[in-house]
């Protein structure tokens, strides 16, 4: 591919990747054809098919699985809230069009979804036999039973957080334990930023953002992003994108791992300290802040802190 083709391309996927932020920010919002299209600088006509054909959904679709997913998990993070207030948060018109599409796309009614707490795989319709939990990012709330997690130190804060500029790439699809794909992604990230200046440790920082949760997407449609922080006014182009990640109220969680106990790590968060700390997660993504170089270190471990937006219980 020569490089104006791909700076054709480029700048495609940075017009959906605006749509798609867009939409993860405005679910509860009436999310129109007019309005993403004005948005992603495309004709409403042809806008569509584009959508479409790049992201591998219609956007109808598309918005309807992030709303429904967004529910289930607000489902078990906050259980006092009731279902019908869910509905109307995840920007569904009323209570009766919400259970149709739950149950459509579960298998299984809002209720007896959040009192099962995910422990019958057979309610959902997306698991499969050939599926391997090795495949999930850790990134889930345990079914309850904190014996069942392996104990991993952590030094816990509850601190606020500033607002974050930040550069990213986003990949869609299955992620964890690839470490190869994260060096990729995060490859093409500094292959980006060095010649221009933006890399300079330790004040550049490195993380990633999970969206979604594995146990209620489709591993083929998880959401990630890699970031470095920038500067507001540094200017982004093609499938270099840039957001500011919200500050404020963060449960921190430090880690010294091994490259495999990134999932210990996680359910130790949130399994066994998020239930025991008064506070619920925020309605905002989860991240991870990277720390240092593991090949840096003397036994080769990861310092990472787990990021969670919190709440009072």
């Amino acid at each position: 591919m020569n490089a104006q083709i791909q700076r054709y391309r480029d700048e495609y996927i940075a017009r959906i990747n605006r749509v798609i932020d867009y939409i993860q920010n405005n679910l509860n919002a009436k999310l129109d054809l007019d309005t993403l299209a004005k948005i992603a600088f495309f004709s409403k006509f042809h806008f569509h098919r584009i959508f479409t054909a790049m992201v591998g959904e219609t956007l109808n679709s598309f918005i309807k699985r992030l709303r429904i997913e967004k529910a289930a998990s607000t489902l078990i993070a906050h259980p006092k809230d009731s279902i019908t207030k869910i509905a109307f948060d995840c920007g569904f018109s009323s209570s009766a069009a919400f259970s149709r599409a739950f149950n459509e796309h579960f298998g299984i009614n809002a209720t007896d979804f959040r009192n099962d707490r995910y422990k019958n795989s057979k309610i959902r319709k997306i698991d499969n036999k050939d599926r391997k939990a090795t495949n999930l990012h850790p990134l889930y709330f345990n079914d309850g039973n904190s014996n069942q997690i392996r104990s991993i130190n952590m030094k816990v804060e509850v601190k606020k957080l500033e607002d974050l500029t930040v550069a990213y790439v986003r990949h869609i699809g299955p992620y964890a334990g690839d470490s190869t794909l994260f060096d990729k992604l995060f490859g093409k990230l500094f292959k980006w930023a060095g010649p221009r200046g933006l890399v300079n440790f330790p004040k550049t920082k490195m993380l990633s953002i999970y969206y979604d949760d594995p146990k209620i997407t489709d591993e083929s449609k998880l959401r990630m992003d890699v970031c470095i922080s920038i500067s507001e006014d540094t200017e982004v182009s093609g499938e270099i994108g840039k957001m500011t990640i919200a500050g404020g109220k963060y449960a921190v969680g430090r880690f010294e791992i091994k490259a495999n106990e990134y999932g210990d790590a996680w359910n130790n968060m949130m399994g066994k300290w998020l239930p025991d700390s008064g506070y619920v997660p925020d309605d905002q993504p989860c991240f991870e802040m990277y720390q240092n170089d593991p090949k840096q270190h003397p036994q080769g471990l990861h310092i990472v802190d787990i990021c969670i937006p919190v709440k009072p219980l």
